[in-house]
């Protein structure tokens, strides 16, 4: 399937609040942390409403207008939005989120999308929060030299993430 790397444009906000909805259900359920669709529904499924949508809006309009600040492309299979990856640099550069449903997973595409990332980051250390039951997630990030740093916050007294951390990488550099 072919997946296409782009720049959003402020009228994909509902789809990529649907998708991160998607993305959710289809990654987080787990029994044993007690998190299940209705959980998720409660807890990310303002994505989908006129609020979420708004907000999606918002950081894309603000990417397009603050590109060394704000990073964000998202995956398009056809018209449908299958995934994403976006940054923030304040006084550390965050990754997050990056989702991709399912059906765009295992063909190459998240590391497509940290290709263009890492060029952004120009060798900064990065952050990011990742759930601590998503190992497929956290595999893809080692890869890309991030490690655990210990920290871990249950987000809404539920989901146990993670942090990890990039550390500055001089050869990311741009020059």
């Amino acid at each position: 399937m072919d997946h296409r790397i782009e720049v959003p444009e402020p009228d994909d906000a509902a789809s990529v609040g649907r998708m991160q909805l998607r993305a959710w259900l289809q990654t987080y359920p787990n029994e044993a942390a007690g998190i299940d669709e209705a959980w998720i529904r409660e807890h990310r499924g303002v994505a989908v409403t006129t609020e979420g949508i708004a907000q999606w809006r918002t950081f894309i309009e603000n990417a397009v207008r603050q590109p060394d600040l704000l990073f964000c492309r998202v995956v398009r299979s056809g018209a449908e939005v299958v995934g994403i990856l976006c940054g923030r640099r304040d006084e550390i550069v965050t990754l997050g989120p990056m989702y991709l449903v399912n059906e765009a997973q295992g063909q190459g595409t998240g590391d497509r999308l940290m290709n263009e990332f890492l060029p952004w980051v120009n060798g900064a250390s990065t952050h990011l929060w990742v759930t601590d039951y998503n190992r497929r997630a956290i595999r893809f990030y080692e890869r890309y030299g991030f490690r655990t740093t210990g920290e871990r916050e249950l987000w809404r007294s539920k989901l146990p993430n993670v942090r990890m951390v990039r550390e500055s990488l001089l050869s990311d550099k741009v020059v």
